[in-house]
């Protein structure tokens, strides 16, 4: 079927979601690195409609300033009462002038797994047969609870859509459930909405008895079936929440691994929908990669590694480490046990090794930052090696000042580089110094006070301690005494 563009797409997303016992409405729960109805939008974006319409009603200041961020050109309706999901899309409409001409379809802002592929299929459904309004179906292993598609044998239309608690027992046998998403013209919908009634128990406004009155009309109602049942889930606790998060997350990885990505462990593997990948990739067990990361060809990622907002290189290795805002260079090695902060970009064939924090920095081809270091607001040259146990000493208390170190120097062990201070290619600096000054090119810069021994200490100041014992036996041990 070819592809059907829109009218309007209206997405519902007003209710409160008291089961998710939660301060955080429920269409902004997360889960693989958007919102519910982030990825409602996004699903709904693929339709490319005319119009997109979310309609809100709960905490709206929150939904609507959320929506601005992540949908710019959505379009918002408010609710101001709950009155049902009939109401609602009569909100919808009313934001857009009123009855549209052409599709419109109808999707839930709780039911994350939904796809684009549906939706397109749907609209096409919908227009190939001539529908007045077409319901998105799923065949479910278990329809307990849900209410059942009832059609007619003949011609394949939907004649009923009867709940549970109302079905008789042959139709309680039927497994095709009701989705809540439906594809509708435009017209026709605008005019059955203002014949919905409210005597009901609820006393609301409901969307599906839109399809009654439609029927009643003469009209045909269809259906188009969902490949997968899974994707018309709704979100209502957090048990749901997890599960949609395991089974989005499982089709993540498994379209990376179809790609040419190493995932050696996807159970304990977690990615975002914005993630992306080139082949020849390795993931270890126990990564989550989150938001704009990007893992370039034959990388190797884990265990035990979370980035965020990363980019690693091609041939680089991470291992053991936090990344949030990063760039790992082609070839370079990181971890394990290290953490890269934001603006820290490191060379080709760069290291930062074990127990080694870098923040606002770059270090260039070939330098080392092996061990024990924190390096902040730096930039280093090619090929130096940083001394383990290395501070960068870059905030003074009230400002961040920044360090500059050459090429090929090699700085020693426990140094602090007080900044601002730069110290020239070439340069090497002591062991233990506190580096105040800037170290011209080629010099050797020792900044520590002379040793004194003071003999005899111990057994003064601490006589008959372990340690006096220890020291008057190897003085007798070298006078020769037993």
């Amino acid at each position: 079927m070819s592809a059907i563009r829109p009218a309007a797409v209206v997405v519902l997303a007003a209710g409160e979601g008291t089961r998710m016992k939660s301060a955080t409405p429920k269409v902004l729960h997360e889960l693989c690195g958007r919102s519910l109805v982030g990825h409602v939008l996004a699903a709904a974006g693929e339709l490319d409609p005319e119009n997109l319409v979310a309609v809100v009603g709960h905490a709206r200041e929150k939904v609507t300033a959320h929506l601005a961020e992540v949908a710019p050109d959505v379009r918002t309706a408010v609710q101001e009462q709950q009155n049902g999901t009939g109401h609602a899309v009569r909100m919808g409409l009313e934001a857009m002038g009123g009855a549209v001409d052409g599709v419109v379809v109808v999707v839930c802002g709780d039911t994350p797994l939904l796809t684009g592929e549906t939706l397109k299929a749907l609209a096409a459904t919908h227009t190939a047969d001539g529908n007045a309004v077409t319901v998105l179906t799923a065949e479910v292993p278990d329809a307990t609870g849900y209410g059942r598609v009832v059609r007619d044998g003949a011609s394949g239309a939907v004649t009923a859509i009867v709940e549970h608690k109302d079905a008789s027992e042959s139709q309680r046998a039927i497994r095709e459930i009701n989705s809540g998403v439906f594809a509708f013209d435009g017209q026709l919908l605008a005019d059955a909405l203002g014949k919905v009634r409210t005597d009901n128990s609820q006393g609301e406004e409901y969307l599906t008895d839109v399809l009654g009155i439609l029927r009643e009309a003469g009209h045909r109602v269809g259906a188009s079936v969902a490949g997968d049942h899974r994707e018309i889930a709704g979100i209502n606790n957090r048990v749901q929440l997890a599960e949609a998060r395991r089974i989005l997350n499982d089709r993540l990885l498994t379209g990376a691994m179809l790609a040419g990505v190493t995932v050696v462990d996807p159970a304990t593997t977690w990615v975002d929908v914005t993630v992306t990948f080139e082949q020849d990739v390795v993931v270890h067990p126990g990564t989550q990669l989150h938001g704009t990361t990007h893992l370039a060809e034959g990388c190797e990622v884990g265990p035990n590694t979370r980035l965020t907002d990363t980019r690693v290189e091609a041939g680089a290795r991470v291992d053991n480490t936090v990344a949030n805002g990063a760039h790992v260079g082609p070839q370079a090695s990181v971890g394990p046990y290290a953490y890269l902060r934001p603006g820290t970009r490191l060379g080709l064939k760069s290291k930062i090794g074990t127990f080694v924090e870098a923040k606002n920095s770059s270090i260039g081809e070939g330098t080392k930052v092996p061990h024990l270091s924190y390096m902040g607001d730096a930039t280093v040259g090619d090929f130096t090696n940083i001394g383990a146990a290395s501070v960068f000493v870059n905030y003074d208390g009230q400002d961040k000042h920044h360090t500059t170190i050459g090429s090929h120097c090699r700085t020693g062990s426990d140094n602090m580089f007080v900044a601002p201070v730069t110290v020239g290619d070439g340069a090497y600096t002591a062991a233990g110094s506190v580096i105040t000054k800037d170290v011209p090119p080629g010099s050797l810069a020792v900044a520590r006070g002379q040793q004194r021994n003071i003999e005899g200490w111990v057994a003064r100041k601490r006589p008959g301690s372990a340690a006096a014992k220890a020291a008057e036996a190897v003085s007798r041990e070298a006078d020769g005494e037993d």
